[in-house]
């Protein structure tokens, strides 16, 4: 099991704000930002999402899941990610092919990685 992650950004400033509007929905929010070079996204006290403004943004595509409280916050999620200017990449849906009550949505960030939000909970 993981405890955190994190990935340089090719603009923080810009990432941060996607990010803060974006994850806000599922109650996810900036934790932390130590000497402003990273920011630590997280709730219950604890950041596990990082974006760094160092080092080289990451070639090729990332893809992120974040654990959704339910279906409305999925659909939440993905409103305000598009509203914070980034690129659909899958409408709010169940997904069966990973099981019936997978209910995810995609998105693509600033920097094209597609970033998801899911709830496995029945509907």
């Amino acid at each position: 099991m993981l405890d955190h992650a994190g990935f340089a950004v090719s603009d923080y400033r810009s990432s941060k704000e996607f990010y803060e509007k974006t994850l806000a929905p599922l109650g996810i929010t900036l934790m932390m930002e130590p000497s402003g070079r990273a920011a630590g996204f997280g709730r219950n006290g604890r950041p596990f999402f990082w974006i760094e403004a160092q080092g080289q943004p990451v070639r090729g595509r990332l893809h992120v899941a974040f654990l959704a409280d339910d279906r409305a916050s999925v659909d939440r999620f993905h409103a305000a990610a598009l509203a914070a200017g980034a690129t659909d990449n899958g409408a709010p849906g169940t997904r069966e092919v990973y099981h019936p009550h997978y209910y995810g949505a995609y998105v693509l960030d600033p920097d094209g990685h597609n970033i998801e939000a899911v709830c496995h909970k029945p509907a």
